[in-house]
């Protein structure tokens, strides 16, 4: 694979890359890393870079002609070529494990360092196939993010690691976290290493380690833990061990929904505050303050808009479901409803942190799909946070398409956007 970064400091990535085990690769034949000087592409004496943005603002930004002169002398240099060209930018995609895997599979990468406040839109508009982020946060410029992309593809191409496995075990391959690691002394510090890992039985070894892949996850990465989709049966096993040491429960009872009752109000509450706390965890400003508090339900519970979903004799969940006009979804933007046909509203609605990715979720929608046609209706809308990816996906899975963004009534100092969707539901056969 060859890739080319475009950057203002070429010495200083270069350094980095040319070390360590992409040094010895690139030496062996097996990559080729090129670090280009924007600079050296520009057209008048003071090599100029930057300009001022029109319309005024802070700062400069970096002139399409340079970036796209530059482009144009690395793809002439490399004709032929698959090739994809990515901008290490705040507003791009997060970059995965996935994208890594999807990456080494091109001839070429060309990576755009971006500096100052950013480039040209039309040299993006014009010249790059893909936007990357490192995450939601901002970088002084696109090198730093540039070397990462860089080496996570170039140590998952064929001979630069010793071993396939040096990877295929290692976090986030198969959206797990990698299992502890341990070495000499035996103790150390009165900290002993796990007696499985002494005894030589490579089985019961590999079974540990998976094992607590799974624990890892679950503990420090809660939000990989609920999208995990496990086709192994030792590991479907073990995920359920795992989720039963948590607290967790499985559903082997029948569920079941009907309207809730005044004195299951108080469970309804501990839901919500599990919910709550998860979406503060998540920095998702989606249930404010103290809403939805004990006032909504009673309104809900009053009006009949308020249902418990059961397992077995337990309450796992809960919905509001609000047939009429939501005044607030009549705002919608970016978009519009597919119908003006009558539609029900999916408000509130929680799950049980034991029952979490456990598949109640998904039978709290359907249970709020079936009242919705015994309301006589068959639109179902509702709304989320544009942080809450889990809810996203739940509606996304579950045949709800994205419409726009609406803006719900808001506690001063938070965040009143949110993304609609809806569902025409089939009748039931």
């Amino acid at each position: 694979m060859r890739i080319d970064i475009m950057t203002l400091f070429p010495d200083t990535v270069s350094a980095v890359l040319h070390e360590s085990i992409l040094g010895r690769a690139a030496k062996r034949g097996l990559i080729e890393i090129n670090c280009v000087q924007i600079r050296d592409y520009t057209e008048n004496k003071q090599n100029q870079v930057d300009d001022y943005p029109y319309g005024g603002g802070w700062g400069c930004v970096m002139m399409a002609q340079p970036l796209k002169s530059c482009l144009d002398a690395i793809k002439a240099d490399s004709e032929g070529m698959n090739r994809r060209v990515l901008y290490m930018s705040p507003q791009g995609k997060p970059y995965t494990q996935e994208t890594a895997k999807r990456l080494r599979t091109y001839d070429q990468l060309v990576l755009v360092c971006g500096h100052y406040e950013g480039v040209d839109e039309r040299f993006i508009e014009a010249c790059v196939d893909e936007e990357i982020s490192l995450g939601d946060f901002v970088l002084t410029g696109g090198e730093i993010a540039a070397m990462a992309v860089a080496d996570s593809v170039c140590r998952l191409l064929p001979g630069v690691l010793s071993d396939e496995a040096c990877y295929t075990g290692e976090s986030h391959w198969d959206g797990l976290l990698e299992y502890p690691q341990y070495t000499r002394p035996e103790t150390w510090e009165g900290r002993t290493v796990p007696q499985v890992l002494l005894e030589g039985n490579h089985a019961k070894v590999e079974l540990w380690r998976r094992r607590k892949q799974l624990e890892r996850t679950r503990d420090k990465r809660p939000d990989l833990f609920e999208k995990l989709v496990l086709t192994d049966e030792t590991d479907k096993k073990l995920h359920a061990e795992v989720l039963r040491e948590s607290g967790r429960v499985r559903l082997e009872q029948p569920i079941t929904y009907r309207a809730a009752r005044a004195d299951e109000l108080p469970r309804i509450l501990e839901i919500t505050d599990q919910a709550r706390a998860s979406l503060r965890r998540f920095h998702v400003d989606q249930w404010q303050g103290s809403y939805p508090n004990e006032d909504a339900f009673h309104g809900d519970l009053a009006r009949g808009e308020c249902f418990v979903v059961l397992h077995g004799d337990e309450i796992a969940a809960f919905f509001t479901l609000k047939g009429g006009v939501e005044e607030t979804y009549d705002s919608i933007t970016d978009g519009k409803w597919s119908s003006d046909a009558p539609y029900c509203t999916l408000h509130r609605c929680a799950v049980a942190q034991e029952y979490r990715s456990s598949g109640m979720a998904e039978a709290m929608l359907r249970c709020a799909e079936e009242q919705t046609r015994k309301n006589g209706v068959k639109y179902l809308r509702a709304d989320t946070h544009r942080k809450n990816k889990p809810m996203q996906r739940l509606l996304r899975d579950g045949g709800f398409r994205y419409r726009g963004n609406i803006e719900v009534h808001a506690e001063p100092g938070h965040d009143p956007s949110r993304q609609a969707y809806e569902k025409m539901l089939k009748e039931k056969k």
